[in-house]
């Protein structure tokens, strides 16, 4: 019954049913994860932290969704560290999930550690090579690196995988005027400007007119 209510979106009145569970039988592991969902979808963080530790306490081996779960509370709570070590033991349980390995790189970018947010970014592409948001994300990490030959690489891949999102457009602009490529970025910001960035129309405006 909790379950319906959470496909229901009644989070509430989920997290009352997985209560009711976990008073009857308080060894049932899938509860807390679930009550912990509940409480995520809430934004009670700390409440979802909390039962996902009890489910994972009470099954460490078969935890990589719990620790993955946790992590993301984490993340919201900007504990990028904390984050970071949950990613890890959940790619220690299960070293195929792609986006254990973005998410953990994105807490690293957070930090500033772009080096180390590349290589999980790297990793995610090995595993699935037409997941956009690890090239655009890769493609970021490469910018703040100075990198800006392998961020345009990286936004050109995002582009052909998606050629609607008008990011990859203004982030491959921004590199390309990073190397005094004006032309060539105008093209980009133009692009984006169509549809719909509003950063990209202000670049037009400031550089391109």
């Amino acid at each position: 019954r909790g379950n319906a209510k959470y496909a229901l979106e009644d989070y509430k009145g989920a997290i009352d049913d997985y209560t009711k569970g976990i008073e009857i039988n308080p060894n049932y592991e899938d509860n807390y994860y679930s009550r912990g969902k509940a409480k995520y979808k809430l934004e009670d963080y700390y409440g979802a932290i909390g039962d996902y530790t009890k489910a994972i306490e009470l099954n460490p081996n078969e935890a990589y969704n719990y620790f993955s779960s946790r992590g993301n509370a984490k993340y919201a709570l900007e504990d990028y560290k904390g984050a970071i070590g949950d990613y890890t033991k959940a790619l220690e349980l299960d070293p195929t999930d792609v986006y254990n390995y973005w998410y953990r790189g994105s807490a690293k970018y957070e930090l500033e550690d772009y080096k180390g947010a590349i290589d999980d970014y790297t990793k995610g592409i090995e595993l699935d090579p037409n997941d956009e948001d690890s090239y655009w994300m890769r493609g970021a990490a490469k910018e703040n690196l100075e990198d800006y030959y392998g961020a345009i690489n990286d936004f050109t891949k995002a582009i052909e995988l998606d050629p609607t999102d008008a990011t990859n457009y203004y982030s491959r602009g921004n590199s390309k005027f990073e190397l005094g490529d004006l032309k060539n970025a105008c093209k980009d910001w133009e692009m984006a400007t169509e549809l719909g960035s509003k950063d990209a129309a202000s670049q037009v405006v400031k550089n391109c007119k």
